[in-house]
């Protein structure tokens, strides 16, 4: 659905109904107050003359809209039909949350892309109603105004946090966009709860990511437990249940801690700039912007029907770093999660760089996972690793470390797996995985699993039955692995 194509009848029908499904996949736009708000907003439905309805919240400003302090069009999910796609702008839109136009501008995303700044903007111009300069921009005001509500982090350090570079560029683009100062804002906003004095980012700034309902945060966070990397990785436990998840990421740790509706992430860092980067990836790896409701339509009209009605919350786990979701595949081929966990805790002692200790708890997480660069260079013998398995990671970091493979979402997936299949070692099931986890494909489907074979005859389901799954196979795959771990 393009911005040409959004329905104003259904629009206006799934804002009068309050309607969550379509949470994230557009806004409203009210003419009479100047502001703009999600479906789920709480306040009165407007008359159908005073209002429009946008496909993203750029769009909406760019009209000269300002965001709902009520509904808070910050804490939307995203936009689940992006990955469906897997498109050129969809793919734009994940660098752009991944902080690349901050760092390089559009022409930098563009030549990440591989296509030029006039037909990106144009592709964002149909599809988005505006261009990925004033989706970057939208970006940074929304992370600094979910900044500014809900902690007590300095104005300064906002302003850097979302991606601005100067506090004066950080004033002028509110005034401009919301009519307001930053500190009209957080005075509105009144004192965060819980909070005594201004906090820092080196000791820790909490956030609240939103998704869908319902969301099964346990079954995530228990995927994510199992393969956690000694010293990369750490995780909490109150009985059967994951409290807390904990990783190292370049300038600091964060965590990732389930509540009511909602994931709370905590970020402790160094490096104030790569707040909404850490965010975003936080995001992919949790699955928080699928849409549970279109997955069930489809997986609950087959032969998962019973599956899918007893977790309709499962989501696809993704990954933080692609680069390191690819070794996990590789070195996981045809062992256990276990051994997979061990061989990767041995990789990490062996060529881990030191996390930050400015920004993280040394006992706790004192290991970043090997850059491409790191590990095409590293001396990975007598780790318990075959030769083949040691060779197929140094061609797959060199591959990565070159350029020519891009596992962070710049590539499109279909060219990005058959890349992967060139280098000796990868097959289908690998590709596929990674396919699944890192590059986000919800139709992908790691072909050969012996888990998913053995529980599709043990369920009576046929192989062709695969089909009938598109374009959410990969969903699929999680509904049959979490059968098989509780059968």
């Amino acid at each position: 659905m393009t911005t040409r194509q959004l329905d104003f009848d259904a629009c206006y029908l799934a804002v009068s109904a309050r309607d969550s499904r379509f949470d994230g996949r557009f806004y409203t736009a009210v003419t009479t107050t100047g502001i703009y708000c999600r479906p789920i907003c709480p306040a009165r439905t407007p008359s159908r003359s005073n209002v429009r309805f946008y496909r993203h919240a750029a769009a909406a400003e760019a009209a000269g809209f300002r965001p709902c302090r009520r509904c808070r069009p910050e804490l939307s999910p995203g936009d689940p039909g992006w990955d469906v796609r897997a498109d050129l702008v969809g793919r734009a839109l994940r660098l752009i949350d991944d902080g690349v136009a901050d760092e390089s501008g559009v022409a930098g995303l563009a030549r990440r892309l591989h296509v030029t700044e006039r037909h990106l903007h144009r592709l964002f111009a149909a599809e988005l109603g505006t261009g990925p300069l004033a989706v970057a921009r939208t970006r940074r005001l929304l992370l600094a105004k979910q900044l500014l509500t809900e902690t007590a982090l300095p104005i300064t350090d906002v302003a850097f946090a979302a991606g601005f570079g100067s506090v004066r560029q950080f004033n002028a683009a509110m005034k401009e966009s919301y009519g307001f100062a930053p500190g009209e804002l957080r005075r509105a906003s009144g004192p965060v709860q819980g909070t005594q004095g201004p906090v820092a980012l080196t000791t820790g700034l909490t956030l609240r990511l939103g998704h869908r309902e319902p969301y099964d945060a346990q079954a995530v966070l228990r995927f994510l437990a199992a393969r956690a990397i000694p010293s990369v990785e750490a995780v909490c436990r109150s009985g059967p249940d994951v409290t807390a998840y904990t990783r190292a990421v370049p300038g600091g740790s964060i965590t990732l801690r389930p509540a009511a509706g909602h994931v709370r992430l905590t970020v402790r860092t160094t490096e104030a700039h790569l707040l909404s980067r850490l965010v975003a990836r936080c995001r992919r790896l949790l699955d928080l912007d699928a849409d549970p409701g279109a997955v069930r339509e489809i997986l609950g009209a087959t032969s998962l029907a019973p599956l899918v009605a007893a977790r309709p919350g499962l989501r696809v786990p993704g990954a933080y770093d692609g680069f390191e979701l690819a070794v996990r595949a590789v070195v996981g081929q045809q062992i256990s999660v276990a051994g997979a966990r061990t061989l990767l805790g041995r990789i990490a002692a062996r060529a881990a760089l030191p996390a930050d200790t400015g920004a993280v708890e040394p006992s706790q997480v004192p290991l970043l996972f090997p850059t491409a660069d790191g590990l095409a260079a590293a001396d990975l013998d007598g780790l318990g690793l075959t030769t083949r398995r040691v060779a197929t990671i140094r061609a797959l970091a060199e591959a990565v470390a070159s350029g020519a493979i891009d596992l962070d979402g710049a590539g499109d997936p279909g060219d990005t797996v058959a890349r992967l299949l060139e280098i000796p070692g990868i097959g289908p099931w690998t590709a596929g995985y990674i396919a699944l986890r890192a590059l986000r494909d919800p139709d992908a489907w790691p072909d050969g699993d012996l888990v998913l074979r053995r529980t599709m005859e043990r369920l009576g389901i046929a192989a062709d039955e695969t089909e009938r799954w598109r374009p959410w196979r990969a969903y699929a795959a999680l509904h049959l692995w979490s059968h098989a771990a509780t059968t």
